[in-house]
């Protein structure tokens, strides 16, 4: 991406920070080496489960194709129970099950190592489930839960979907079994078949919410203000006293817009903000009007795929859908409770609250932009709103990054992106 060059050059050769903390949101690293050859071969577990013929693998590219278009750009062709068509969940599960794998378990697998605070015994719900991506992600990515006995309902409108996701799940867990010999082989599913608002029989200690509030947007005319606080209010209605909130969605302008105004909405009622958020504050990447064009940024994460299973980037070129980087927009809340000594407060639990006051934390946002004098730099979010983080070190930064830097004296005094107004910080 190539910037303007701003009037004053010198804003970009500021007084350098330095890293005293870095961590990845995306690193393949941290996904369990037993995950990793299930996500390789995700295609052939699902063809054990979900056979399907030679005919219908050589029209797989084309269905796959179709189906994209009927999510994206003719949503509004699409009948509301598509799922349940073979030829469709076929597609979905093939592809796009995949590759939101892919996504949950490099997401998942990086969050902090005590990030879900679940015991035995709790309930958990997966709101828009379809064939269970995110259990199975979850299953995949964090190993120390696979210890636990956890019940997880499991709620969509396509029967066909979650009865194909429980038998996946249960063929992936036999094959990435707990390590507790005396655990239970895999959790406990309850389908439930409906929509939000459907009610389940235990209040839920890990609500997930993943790719569905786009969907819900197709067929809801209210404000995106009155929308957010709706699922909002929706979602919590689940909620046990103790209860952390997980909302995924694709890295489009119109979800960043539905997360941002949740935010807004959680922080309201006293919950805190476990990531991706540096601070408390207004989002300063809320992405009003972006889906306008306009040059409102909006909050979203991404990867490259250059690590993705060869097959998967094989029927994404065959399909017509090439895909170089894996996006998402997401937010991960949790109630303020007492736990043991440690009591969350409203705000933000990634990294800042480990920090001591002499450290400040930034998110880095954007893939690396070109700026004058031959630099680059990315557009990040810190507690004084939207920030442009240039690397003065040589070391790349990363989307999704969480660090903390040295303390940068008067903030009123940094200097300023002259196309955005963001705080310039060297690091």
């Amino acid at each position: 991406m190539r910037r303007t060059s701003p009037k004053d050059k010198a804003a970009y050769r500021a007084p350098v920070s330095a890293i005293l903390k870095r961590r990845s949101m995306f690193s393949a690293d941290a996904i369990p080496p037993d995950a990793r050859n299930v996500i390789a071969e995700f295609d052939k577990i699902l063809q054990s489960v979900f056979p399907a013929n030679g005919r219908q693998l050589a029209s797989l590219p084309k269905n796959i194709n179709a189906l994209s278009h009927a999510l994206t750009d003719e949503r509004g062709k699409r009948r509301r129970g598509y799922m349940n068509a073979p030829e469709t969940l076929s597609a979905y599960v093939r592809y796009f099950s995949w590759w939101n794998i892919v996504r949950f378990t490099r997401l998942f697998a990086n969050f902090e190592k005590d990030a879900f605070a679940l015991s035995d015994g709790d309930a958990c719900l997966d709101v828009g489930s379809g064939p269970l991506t995110a259990v199975i992600a979850l299953w995949l990515s964090r190993p120390e839960l696979r210890n636990k006995k956890l019940t997880w309902y499991c709620m969509d409108i396509s029967q066909a979907s979650l009865a194909l996701g429980e038998d996946l799940y249960f063929s992936i867990a036999a094959r990435v079994p707990p390590s507790d010999k005396n655990a239970a082989p895999h959790w406990n599913i309850v389908r439930i078949k409906g929509e939000l608002g459907e009610p389940i029989r235990q209040k839920a200690s890990l609500i997930v919410c993943a790719d569905m509030l786009n969907e819900l947007r197709e067929t809801d005319a209210r404000s995106d203000e009155i929308r957010a606080k709706q699922y909002a209010s929706s979602l919590l209605s689940y909620a046990a006293k103790k209860c952390d909130l997980l909302v995924i969605e694709p890295g489009v302008p119109s979800a960043a817009r539905i997360i941002s105004l949740m935010r807004d909405t959680l922080l309201k009622k006293n919950m805190t903000i476990v990531s991706p958020c540096p601070h408390a504050d207004a989002c300063p990447m809320n992405g009003y009007r972006a889906h306008t064009g306009s040059a409102s940024k909006w909050c979203n994460f991404a990867f490259s795929t250059e690590d993705a299973p060869p097959s998967l980037l094989k029927l994404s070129k065959d399909a017509k859908l090439p895909k170089t980087r894996a996006v998402v927009s997401f937010l991960f809340a949790r109630n303020a409770f007492e736990s043991g000594s440690v009591k969350a407060v409203r705000g933000c639990t990634d990294e800042a609250p480990k920090t001591k006051s002499t450290e400040f934390p930034i998110r880095i946002v954007s893939d690396a932009i070109t700026l004058p004098g031959r630099a680059s730099g990315h557009y990040a979010c810190s507690p004084l709103g939207l920030t442009l983080a240039v690397p003065a070190s040589g070391s790349p930064l990363f989307s999704g990054d969480s660090i903390a830097v040295g303390t940068l004296g008067n903030p009123a005094r940094l200097p300023k992106d002259e196309k955005t107004g963001a705080s310039v910080i060297r690091i």
